[in-house]
């Protein structure tokens, strides 16, 4: 039920989708629905929660914790494709998120705390001299994760790569122009 309606959100967006689109799109009555969850916002809030455990588990890993910055940094973006590949469509619903409901509100909260710590890293490996000096390091968080989260709009399970490989490319690209 879950993956059909955020397949919905993602089509048509979650403040234009009704409860007669979910039902329609999952082949049952709304009432159907309504004995599972209490309404649309309790579905959209299990999406966000699958999108951001899988970020924020990144957090209190070791291999985010301890090292130099700019491997840390590196393991962190690579971890961030792989999750972003893993669970697109929910990913996908997360970037879209404007905090037009307390849901909403709460999953950008939750994105905030994972932007600050990636924030703090990027400034830790700017300081050990791992990012080259000439960078600010707000920038560079902004690109990094503007690189990740763009996959969202483009890469699609068609597009033959593996994860990996897509980290890959992304950490070569990026981080051969941020090393000192």
């Amino acid at each position: 039920m879950l993956a059909i309606a955020v397949g919905v959100f993602n089509e048509r967006g979650y403040d234009g989708t009704s409860m007669e689109d979910l039902a329609r799109a999952l082949g049952v009555t709304k009432s159907a629905i309504y004995y599972h969850v209490p309404g649309k916002e309790q579905l959209l809030a299990r999406a966000l929660d699958r999108a951001l455990d899988g970020l924020l588990v990144l957090i209190g890993d070791e291999r985010a914790t301890s090292g130099p910055a700019i491997d840390r940094l590196e393991w962190v973006v690579r971890q961030c494709v792989r999750t972003l590949v893993d669970r697109l469509p929910y990913v996908t619903l997360l970037l879209r998120v404007r905090g037009n409901s307390t849901t909403e509100q709460g999953a950008l909260e939750r994105r905030r705390e994972f932007d600050a710590f990636v924030h703090h890293l990027v400034g830790q490996a700017a300081a050990e001299g791992g990012i080259r000096p000439d960078l600010d390091p707000a920038l560079v968080t902004k690109l990094l994760f503007g690189a990740v989260g763009s996959i969202a709009e483009w890469d699609r399970p068609a597009s033959g790569g593996s994860a990996d490989a897509l980290a890959d490319l992304l950490v070569t690209m990026m981080f051969d122009g941020l090393r000192s």
